[in-house]
Parts: structure tokens; sequence; C-alpha cells
């Protein structure tokens, strides 16, 4: 299995550090570091973001769940 097939199968916390160190070595790394971090990049960019954006439906969602109804006025 490839890095770019286990991907979906990383912690959130294992693709944003993979990203950090492919954002890293894409600008201070020899040729061939800077190649595979070029393959890499889009694929976990992509990752963090669905990710990102997933953690922030689910706060929502709990502070929706855990908000007070508001009162109505009587008309």
């Amino acid at each position: 299995m490839t890095l770019l097939e286990r991907i979906p199968t990383l912690s959130d916390e294992e693709v944003v550090n993979l990203l950090a160190n492919a954002r890293r070595l894409s600008e201070q790394g020899d040729a061939k570091q800077q190649a595979a971090a070029a393959e890499l990049l889009p694929p976990l960019e992509d990752e963090a973001g669905k990710r990102k954006e997933a953690r922030l439906e689910r706060a929502k969602a709990k502070r929706a769940a855990s908000r007070r109804p508001r009162a109505v006025a009587a008309a």
C-alpha cells in the first residue's frame, strides 16, 4: 500500500503532521524529496481540508444541540 492510498486511513494528527513535513520538504528537501512532496501535497491538502470542515460541522452541531431554545413572545 502506497502512502497516497494510506491517507484516508491516517488519523487527523497524522494527516496534519504529514502535510507539514511535505510542505517543508517541498521547499528544503533534495530533488527526490521535493518530487515526492509535490506528489503528496494536493491529496494531503484536500484530506486536511475535508477533515477540518467535518470537525467544524461537528462542533457547530454540538453547539446547536446544547443551545437553549428561545422563548417565544406571547402575541
